[in-house]
């Protein structure tokens, strides 16, 4: 199972975006894991339909300890059972399904649901989500954030989809809690072609994006 106390949340707030690695081999999973941390990046989820992904998630748990390792594409209670055999320190789901986000819930194991709409993101955090994923944010962009968080502010949104270099500024202008980055934060060129000293020259550019003080204030478990 889990071992919850190694999420830590100082990590997670100098660098609110959780990085996602979909589809690839538990090599390059560790490349990139490596040149994350080197670039000041804190937190990564291994999607749950990676090939061997119990491994991975379990290697990068040892192997980083200055890294959260979280499973994401998280969508039923069986993958949750893997996702936390295999050490995950948290869950990320592309969906609200309910049974997923109250067991975390009650196991006091972070949760960042999938939600579109405001009566599925008001579910999710109603739930006891830790913060909720606006997915897929490029269909709905900074400005549909700003028009949830107006009537919504107490509720953590962390879009993901469609954040980039070029808007993610604007995504934490709008008050978002953190994003989530998949291909533009890991450029997928870039891995296939093994050229990690670019990867770090992009990731440090995205870094340099954020805000010095970002996060605070979510349903953190104690």
């Amino acid at each position: 199972m889990a071992d919850f106390s190694k999420f830590n949340w100082t990590f997670f707030h100098s660098a609110p975006v959780v990085a996602i690695l979909r589809g690839l081999s538990a090599e390059a999973c560790e490349r990139v894991a490596e040149a994350l941390s080197e670039t000041g990046f804190t937190t990564l989820e291994v999607t749950i339909n990676t090939p061997d992904v119990g491994q991975i998630i379990s290697h990068l748990s040892r192997q980083f300890p200055s890294l959260n390792v979280g499973a994401g594409t998280v969508c039923t209670p069986d993958q949750l059972d893997e996702a936390l055999t295999a050490g995950a320190s948290f869950v990320v789901t592309p969906i609200l399904d309910e049974e997923v986000i109250t067991r975390c819930v009650t196991d006091r194991i972070p949760v960042f649901p999938g939600a579109y709409t405001p009566t599925e993101i008001y579910r999710a955090w109603n739930l006891g989500a830790t913060a909720v994923k606006v997915f897929p944010a490029s269909q709905l962009g900074v400005e549909y954030l700003k028009d949830i968080h107006g009537p919504l502010p107490q509720i953590k949104l962390v879009p993901t989809g469609g954040v980039s270099l070029e808007n993610i500024a604007s995504f934490f202008a709008a008050g978002v809690y953190g994003v989530g980055m998949g291909s533009s934060l890991l450029r997928s060129d870039l891995i296939a072609a093994g050229d990690y000293s670019s990867l770090k020259d992009h990731l440090r550019r995205v870094r340099a994006q954020l805000p010095q003080h970002s996060g605070g204030g979510a349903q953190e478990p104690t």
